[in-house]
C-alpha cells in the first residue's frame, strides 16, 4: 500500500501542470519578401536552397584551411566549453524533478551489546504540483538550445572570416604585384628622365616629378608588403595553427573563381534559418518558462520524506520482516507575507521577457538589414566591376600615347606624369571593386546563414516543432 502511495506521489510530483504562458512565435517585424529591383537583383527562387560552405567555398586549399580552423581555432573550443557547461546544466535543473535516495548503515557497541542499522530514504522531495521545477528545467533547456546557437554562429563566422582574409591575401598580393610594376616603370622614367636632362632636352623639375611617381610607388610596395604579413598573421589566428603557404591563393583571379554566389530568395522567412535569430528566440523562450517559475512560486509547496530501514541486534538478522521499519511524511509551506516580494518576482520576469521579446525581433531587423545591404552590392557590383574594368583599359591606353608623345616631344612631362599615375589608381581600383566583389558572396554566407553543415542540433530541431 505505502509503495503505490510512494509511485502515485511520485507520478503527481513529475506530471505536474506548467502555469508558464502557452509559447507563439510573435510575428515577424519586417516585411514577408526580401527587397528587389532597383539596386537589387531579382531572385528567382522564394526559398534558399540547402547548401553547405563546400558549395559555396570549392578551392580545396580554403577547404583544408576551414578544416583545420574547425579543428583548432581557440574561440570554437570557447563556444564548445560554453555549451557542454549550458547541456550539464539542464542535467542539474531536471535532477530536481526526481527525488534523492541516500542508504546510510552503522553498527554500534553498547554495553549490552551490538546494534546494526542500515536505512535509505528520501528527504525533501517536492512535489512539483504547479510546475515550478518544470518549467525551470524547461527554461534551462532552452539556454542550452541558445548556447548551441550561439556556437553555429561562431562557427559560422570563423568560416566567413577565414574565406575574407584569404581573399584580402589574394588581393594584396596583386596589390604588391602593381606596385612592383609601377615602381620598374617608374625606375625607367627616372632614368630616360635623367638622360634627357643631362642631355639638355628636360628640365629638372621632370625628373623630381619622376622620382615622386617612383617614390610612391616604393612606399605602395612596403606597405602592400607589410599588408600580406598581416593577412598571414590573421590566418594563423583564425586557423589556430601555422598555415601552409602553399595554401595561399597567388592572386585575386584565383579567388574570384573559386567562390560562388548564392541566391538570397525572396521570402524573408530565410532569417529565421540565422543561428543568431535562432539564439534569440531560445533565449526568449527561457524567458517565458521563467514566468511559469516564478508564478509556480506564488503557490505551496509540498514536499516528501520517507524512510525505510532494518534494525537489528544481530546481523544475522538484519533483513528480517522483525527488523524493518518504515516512515513517510508530508509538508506543505507557504509564505503567508513576503511584502510583494514574490509578486515583484513575477513581474521581473516578465519585463525580462518583453526585453527578451524585443532582443529577438532586433535581432530579425538586424539580419534584414544585412541581408538587403548585401543584396543591394550584390546587385550594382557587376556594374561597378565592368566601369573599373573599361576604366583601367582606357587609363593604360592613354598612357601608352602620352609616354609616346613625350618621347616624341609633343607633350610635357607632366602629362606623362598624370596618364601614369591615372593607370596605376585604376589599377588598384580595379582591385579593391574585385574583391569588394568576392566579399560580397561571402557576406551572403555569412547574412544568410543557411549552412546545413552548422545547421541546428537533433534537439534544438525537435524543440522547434
Amino acid at each position: 500500500m505505502k509503495a503505490r502511495l510512494a509511485a502515485a506521489a511520485l507520478s503527481l510530483g513529475l506530471g505536474a501542470c506548467s502555469m508558464a504562458p502557452q509559447y507563439v512565435r510573435p510575428a515577424s517585424p519586417v516585411p514577408e519578401s526580401l527587397p528587389a529591383g532597383g539596386a537589387y537583383p531579382v531572385e528567382g527562387e522564394a526559398a534558399l536552397p540547402e547548401i553547405s560552405h563546400g558549395d559555396v567555398f570549392k578551392d580545396p586549399r580554403l577547404e583544408r584551411l576551414i578544416g583545420l580552423a574547425l579543428a583548432n581555432n581557440r574561440d570554437l573550443r570557447v563556444a564548445a566549453a560554453n555549451l557542454a557547461a549550458a547541456r550539464a546544466q539542464v542535467r542539474v535543473a531536471r535532477a530536481a524533478q526526481f527525488p534523492e535516495l541516500d542508504i546510510s548503515g552503522s553498527a554500534t557497541t553498547t554495553r549490552s551489546g551490538e546494534t546494526y542499522a542500515l536505512d535509505g530514504g528520501i528527504s525533501g522531495f517536492e512535489l512539483d504540483l504547479f510546475g515550478r521545477l518544470a518549467s525551470a528545467t524547461a527554461a534551462q533547456r532552452e539556454r542550452m538550445l541558445a548556447s548551441e546557437a550561439a556556437a553555429r554562429t561562431v562557427r559560422l563566422g570563423l568560416i566567413a572570416d577565414l574565406a575574407s582574409a584569404w581573399a584580402s591575401y589574394g588581393a594584396d598580393s596583386d596589390l604588391l604585384a602593381i606596385a612592383r610594376d609601377t615602381a620598374a616603370n617608374a625606375r625607367r622614367s627616372v632614368d630616360l628622365t635623367r638622360l634627357r636632362l643631362n642631355g639638355g632636352v628636360a628640365p629638372r623639375s621632370d625628373l623630381s616629378q619622376a622620382q615622386q611617381v617612383l617614390a610612391v610607388a616604393e612606399g605602395d610596395v612596403a606597405l602592400q608588403t607589410a599588408a600580406l604579413a598581416e593577412d598571414r598573421n590573421l590566418l594563423r589566428l583564425l586557423a589556430g595553427a601555422e598555415v601552409d603557404p602553399a595554401l595561399l591563393p597567388t592572386g585575386l583571379a584565383e579567388v574570384t573563381s573559386s567562390i560562388a554566389t548564392l541566391p538570397a530568395g525572396t521570402s524573408s522567412q530565410v532569417l529565421l534559418r540565422r543561428p543568431d535569430v535562432a539564439e534569440a528566440e531560445h533565449q526568449l523562450k527561457a524567458a517565458n518558462a521563467d514566468i511559469g517559475v516564478a508564478r509556480a512560486e506564488l503557490f505551496p509547496k509540498i514536499t516528501l520524506t520517507g524512510l525505510l530501514g532494518f534494525a537489528s541486534e544481530q546481523l544475522k538478522t538484519l533483513f528480517t520482516d522483525g527488523a524493518f521499519g518504515a516512515s513517510a511524511t508530508a509538508a506543505a509551506s507557504f509564505s503567508i507575507f513576503s511584502a510583494g516580494g514574490k509578486a515583484a518576482n513575477l513581474e521581473a520576469t516578465k519585463a525580462k521577457r518583453d526585453a527578451a521579446l524585443a532582443s529577438y525581433e532586433k535581432a530579425i531587423q538586424s539580419a534584414f538589414r544585412e541581408v538587403a545591404d548585401a543584396l543591394a552590392v550584390k546587385g550594382t557590383v557587376e556594374d561597378r566591376l565592368d566601369a573599373a574594368h573599361r576604366n583601367t583599359a582606357a587609363a593604360a591606353d592613354s598612357a601608352q600615347l602620352a609616354e609616346a608623345r613625350y618621347r616624341a616631344g609633343i607633350d610635357s612631362f607632366l602629362a606623362n606624369l598624370i596618364a601614369q599615375r591615372s593607370v596605376y589608381s585604376a589599377r588598384q581600383n580595379e582591385v579593391a571593386i574585385t574583391l569588394v566583389a568576392v566579399q560580397n558572396r561571402i557576406q551572403l554566407y555569412r547574412v544568410l546563414g543557411g549552412d546545413a553543415e552548422l545547421g541546428a542540433s537533433p534537439a534544438e530541431e525537435s524543440a522547434g516543432s
